[in-house]
């Protein structure tokens, strides 16, 4: 399937998951804000929310420093 992840065009395994998404990026859970088709995910529903063909997901880690 395609999904469009930060205005990229990404090919997905069927029952990909936002939770396995951020895992195979290589992206701590714990630090990202994800939006899926405009709609925000809670960090607790990234384990059971699959993505479809034709999803836009917006990502946004947040970094310490200063």
């Amino acid at each position: 399937m395609i999904v469009t992840i930060n205005g990229q065009e990404t090919t997905c395994p069927p029952l990909t998951t936002v939770l396995t998404l951020l895992l195979h990026r290589q992206l701590d859970p714990t630090t990202v804000v994800a939006e899926n088709n405009g709609v925000i995910i809670q960090g607790e529903a990234f384990a059971t929310t699959q993505l479809a063909d034709g999803d836009r997901l917006e990502l946004l880690s947040f970094v310490g420093g200063g």
